[in-house]
């Protein structure tokens, strides 16, 4: 109820809300008996892929979930070490892995999705790992292998100029950027599937601070960053995909 005096309920988020009650919106694209989208964006087959080790074949050492829980904390200050390309694959696992195709029509993750739909694409950036020369990827989830998307060597400084110049960024190990891919969270709930966007970026990342804590990192989650610039510099439109949430990793001091 609006009271004298308060702020107007009636921005952008509040439409935003009402927009999206249910109940409010024509039928979706999975009602009216359309095919899904692809479950992942295609790659350029003739870009550098990178293996990553089997996730069965990683040992990490284990880590009690009380102690994970109640010591997490956002680290935005990191030791030079880099990270082992066992440990990136861990962290990859963790927070997108996929752990069966079910039909062709969608997967089942490491982390929850809203109607298993899966809309995120995970970018990342990557100062320091060992084996893998620095630059920006992409997680091939489907196939567990990493996909060299630039060499750029100013690429962590776009990177960071984007994230309003917040230094972890250039001094993380690795920065995940996740994308979202609309379609495939609206051709189920429609204009609805927006919320779940945001819901599902929240369990990915808190994947991440509790993996990350089985291999001496810590983590620093970001929201703020220029999505224009951002958009642009992953190579996508903003709309059909745009990136929705960051963070850095690096080794604890």
């Amino acid at each position: 109820m609006f009271t004298p005096g308060a702020r107007s309920l009636h921005g952008a988020g509040r439409e935003f809300m009402q927009r999206t009650e249910l109940g409010a919106q024509p039928p979706s694209d999975q009602m009216l008996g359309r095919p899904p989208p692809p479950l992942e964006v295609p790659y350029t087959r003739a870009k550098t892929v990178v293996p990553l080790p089997a996730p069965g074949d990683i040992a990490i050492p284990a880590v009690d979930l009380r102690d994970a829980i109640e010591q997490r904390e956002s680290v935005r200050n990191y030791a030079p070490e880099p990270l082992t390309l066992e440990e990136v694959a861990f962290l990859l696992w963790c927070t997108q892995g996929v752990r069966r195709v079910v039909d062709g029509v969608f997967t089942l993750r490491t982390v929850p999705s809203a109607g298993a739909r899966h809309a995120f694409e995970t970018y990342l950036l990557v100062n320091r790992v060992e084996g893998v020369p620095p630059g920006l990827y992409r997680y091939l989830a489907l196939e567990h292998r990493l996909a060299e998307e630039s060499r750029d060597p100013e690429i962590k400084r776009r990177v960071a100029a984007g994230c309003l110049d917040q230094p972890h960024v250039l001094e993380s190990a690795v920065t995940f950027l996740w994308t979202a891919v609309p379609d495939r969270m609206t051709w189920r709930y429609g204009e609805r599937g927006y919320r779940y966007l945001h819901l599902d970026a929240g369990h990915a990342c808190q994947n991440l601070y509790l993996a990350a804590s089985g291999v001496r990192c810590g983590v620093c989650a970001i929201a703020a960053f220029d999505d224009a610039a951002m958009n642009l510099l992953l190579g996508i439109d903003g709309e059909r995909q745009f990136l929705i949430y960051v963070a850095t990793v690096g080794k604890k001091p």
